[in-house]
């Protein structure tokens, strides 16, 4: 017994570790910080919503607010003790250290109470520097990491004696960072200087927004509210002291940077709801439209290839490829997954696809002429981040498909492909797999095109992919129908996801979104296997969702689904062939035909909708499931 505890406890320290992307604002110029704070909280919200909280600055007077719970609660704290500021930092945490209480909300001060603290990522060494600290007489309030960190930067500032000088505060954030290990997105406010926040970064995402006699500071694009139009992306290992008018940004080692001013290319008001219920229901049905942006302009004159300039790569370089290796995690890697049959099947090339997190560990061995691909919607993916950073200190070129633009992942890779599907904020992720598919397809058709796939079967992949978006509305249609399904199977606590080929990926990515948003626990295998074990689940509380658009394997995907019905098990068949399962489906939703290679892409969009449906009707909050956040920046 003791043993299990031992071992539920772990996988609680680990779960803590993984499951974690907090959101950071922070405002200093000429306005009442507060409200634009919060505003910045409530579009981060999606990135973790157990707790929020805020600190502001007036003259040397640091004011702190934080509350368990959503941004909303600390909006109404906010009401009822108003604090006018020009300075100020702000947090809504996903919990990793600690438990959801007030005490570990962010920000935190140090103990003298000169600094407020706010941080996304982990101290890994955090024990032996509070160990450390406490022997110098700093005390403790929280349970969390962070806390550690606001009282090093307080030790740091103490040892200096030129009082007040303008880079003291500067220097002790710096010289703190420099005994941390770990990941670490930070904003920093200090009572004797009111009109500064020093950033730091490292392994989680920070941007720095350039506004009109204002600077804001923000873990996302969002997060700047509408209010700067220009950006500046911080790097591991800088350190930023940012002004109203100015910024300053250093290495952790004390190295003048010379950094770059960007111009946003988000439309920031995609992050409205636009009328529908949920972040995840509106990106559902902005797929046509994702879809089309990821195929405008990447199609030859000839209307026989792809044009994918991105890739940097020419074709007498992608001739000598003999091998592609993808890396990403969770949906992305069912992207992968898909992009393997698709470029297996059309370029001929053989394909690998690894998780990320397993990939920089385990010393893969590779061939020199092997092509690799990182895909993350958020360009921020730790573990895709460090597999892209692994592949390339092993001399491999490595490119990346991602739908961020200025993030991490597409700042570091040799090249890659932008998906342009608009900020994605609903957690379970869905218009960004289809695209990521689609781009993958057109991958497939712009290498296979170079080697053997001819001219004709090149316009018949064209013909296909132009076709995509209107295929996607095709399928929205059957929302009331798959609504109605899924009144009736919303009692279910198990569920199995079965196809074949291309669709096995899509089974998966099935299984997961209906896990994500509902709790419900799902499995996917491939249709074949089925017959090796899992058939052992078929039983009448156990409902199989079948995949059955692939004409080749069509009977094969017939026969699985009477030997679940045999066995008394629900089915329900998303097919473009529903006359073929008229006496072994429970319930039939009827896809149009398309080509082969749209099939992963089309398929998914039913099993969306179900899992979105089932959801509602269990009553889950869709956009902010439990123990999950958008992204993954720490390990």
């Amino acid at each position: 017994m003791l043993c299990f505890v031992k071992v539920i406890q772990f996988i609680g320290i680990w779960l803590q570790k993984i499951f974690t992307m907090c959101g950071i604002t922070g405002y200093v110029g000429y306005k009442n910080a507060s409200p634009i704070l919060l505003e910045g909280l409530r579009k981060l919200e999606y990135r973790g919503y157990d707790s929020a909280g805020l600190a502001l600055l007036n003259g040397s007077q640091l004011y702190l607010e934080k509350r368990k719970g959503r941004v909303s609660v600390l909006a109404d704290e906010m009401q009822k003790h108003p604090f006018r500021a020009q300075t100020g930092i702000s947090h809504t945490r996903w919990a990793t250290h600690g438990e959801v209480t007030d005490a570990n909300a962010h920000p935190h001060l140090s103990s003298d109470g000169n600094f407020a603290l706010v941080h996304n990522g982990i101290i890994e060494n955090y024990e032996s520097i509070k160990k450390f600290l406490s022997a110098e007489g700093y005390s403790f309030s929280s349970q969390t990491d962070s806390e550690v960190l606001a009282n090093l930067i307080a030790y740091h500032y103490a040892r200096r004696t030129d009082e007040k000088c303008e880079s003291r505060f500067l220097e002790a954030v710096r010289k703190a960072l420099m005994h941390v290990e770990g990941t670490y997105g930070i904003a920093v406010l200090c009572r004797f200087f009111p009109k500064q926040i020093v950033a730091a970064r490292k392994g989680s995402p920070l941007l720095i927004g350039v506004g009109k006699d204002e600077m804001l500071v923000s873990s996302d694009v969002l997060g700047f509210a509408g209010r700067a139009k220009n950006v500046i992306y911080l790097e591991d290992s800088q350190v930023a002291s940012i002004a109203p008018e100015n910024c300053d940004i250093v290495t952790i080692g004390n190295k003048q940077i010379d950094f770059v001013v960007s111009k946003i290319d988000w439309e920031l008001e995609n992050a409205d709801l636009a009328g529908a219920s949920h972040y995840m229901e509106k990106e559902i049905f902005e797929q046509p439209k994702a879809l089309e942006n990821a195929i405008r302009g990447r199609i030859s004159d000839d209307l026989s290839t792809a044009q994918l300039g991105g890739i940097n790569m020419t074709p007498n370089e992608l001739r000598q490829i003999d091998r592609i290796l993808f890396c990403a995690c969770g949906t992305a890697w069912h992207a992968c997954l898909a992009a393997e049959h698709l470029i297996e099947k059309y370029a001929r090339i053989p394909v690998e696809v690894e998780y990320a997190s397993e990939f920089r560990y385990r010393n893969a061995p590779l061939d020199k002429s092997t092509l690799v691909f990182v895909i993350s919607q958020s360009g921020e993916t730790i573990d895709t981040l460090e597999a892209l950073r692994e592949s390339k200190r092993k001399g491999f070129k490595t490119l990346a498909i991602t739908n961020s633009v200025g993030s991490t992942i597409s700042r570091e890779s040799d090249g890659g492909l932008y998906q342009y599907a608009g900020k994605e904020i609903g957690v379970a992720s869905t218009k960004a797999f289809t695209s990521q598919v689609a781009i993958s397809l057109l991958l497939a058709l712009y290498i296979g095109r170079m080697r053997d796939l001819s001219f004709a079967e090149g316009r018949e992949i064209v013909k296909a992919v132009k076709s995509l978006p209107a295929m996607a509305e095709e399928v929205l249609k059957l929302a009331p129908k798959i609504q109605e399904i899924a009144k009736k199977y919303a009692k279910f606590d198990d569920f199995l996801f079965l196809g074949r080929l291309s669709e096995f990926p899509v089974a998966l990515e099935g299984a997961l979104k209906l896990k994500e948003i509902s709790y419900i626990h799902a499995e996917a295998y491939p249709a074949g296997e089925m017959k090796h074990g899992p058939i052992a689940l078929v039983c009448p509380e156990c409902p199989t969702v079948v995949f059955a658009n692939t004409d080749d394997v069509l009977p094969k995907i017939i026969s699985n689904a009477q030997e679940i019905k045999a066995r008394k098990g629900p089915v329900i068949a998303i097919t473009n062939s529903p006359e073929d399962f008229e006496k072994s489906a429970d319930d039939i939703i009827p896809l149009p035909k398309v080509h082969e290679a749209l099939c992963p892409i089309i398929s998914t969009i039913p099993a969306q909708l179900l899992a979105y449906y089932i959801a509602l009707e269990r009553g889950c909050d869709v956009d902010k499931p439990r123990n999950l956040a958008k992204a993954v920046t720490v390990e």
